[in-house]
């Protein structure tokens, strides 16, 4: 095992975006169980902050992997066409036009129906750019235009979390 593999390798997976999450989790489970600080423990503490070391590492890319937007975005990384959330904001003007109109649409919600109604739709359009993802970075390999779509996810999930707060709010008014 090298520490410094990428995630799939250490991880013993295909380098793809479609992933079987049981596979992926009885990978991370045996390679925990072979690295886990606690079968060092006669070792010493050097052994033990190795294993450590190793735990850690394994924990990253587990936690990288499991997350589909996480996982495009390192993709992206691997081929050369690194996502940029925090500097490259750059995006179709139809998109930030579906944005605003979905932000309004979110204001201008009186009723927990519109405010679901919203939410189905907007997950809707992830699922699509999910698939889009799958396609750009598996069949046509394609990572800089996946790069574009996961920073749009980035932007729809966020917008998520507000129309689930949302949602939280009706919820706990009844």
């Amino acid at each position: 095992m090298n520490i410094d593999a990428d995630d799939f390798t250490l991880l013993g997976l295909s380098r793809a975006f479609t992933l079987d999450r049981a596979q992926l989790d009885a990978a991370w489970k045996t390679l925990q169980g072979q690295v886990h600080p606690d079968r060092f423990a006669a070792q010493g503490a050097a052994s033990q902050r190795v294993a450590m070391q190793w735990a850690v590492r394994v924990n990253e890319a587990y936690q990288r992997l499991k997350d589909p937007l996480k996982r495009a975005a390192y993709l992206c990384e691997l081929a050369g066409a690194p996502v940029q959330s925090e500097s490259n904001t750059a995006m179709p003007g139809s998109f930030l036009m579906q944005q605003m109109q979905w932000r309004e649409a979110l204001e201008d919600a009186t009723t927990v129906d519109e405010v679901q109604t919203l939410s189905d739709e907007v997950l809707q359009d992830r699922q699509a750019r999910l698939a889009r993802v799958t396609d750009l970075l598996d069949v046509s390999a394609q990572p800089a235009l996946a790069a574009q779509e996961v920073r749009a996810l980035m932007f729809i999930d966020r917008l998520l979390d507000e129309i689930d707060a949302r949602l939280e709010r009706y919820e706990d008014a009844c």
